[in-house]
């Protein structure tokens, strides 16, 4: 069962999991879908906030400069 691009250890757990039930198979393959698409969802949500971060951190940065701050 080697997949081009698979890992060892992915190839191993994918063995470990090919050991279990079929309704044991679908929970586990249900479950890493639904991570990896939540992954995929922070990635593009952080992506777009980049650019309000930066206007944050500006900010805070002017009101260190400014004195504005305590430390």
């Amino acid at each position: 069962m080697s997949i081009a691009g698979m890992t060892a250890l992915l190839e191993q757990a994918f063995i470990e999991a090919s050991k279990l039930s079929p309704p044991e198979q679908d929970m586990l393959a249900r479950w890493i879908l639904e991570e990896l698409a939540s992954e995929r969802r922070w990635e593009h949500l952080f992506a777009q906030s980049t650019d309000v971060l930066e206007q944050l951190a500006d900010e805070a940065l002017a009101e260190f400069r400014a004195g504005r701050t305590q430390g």
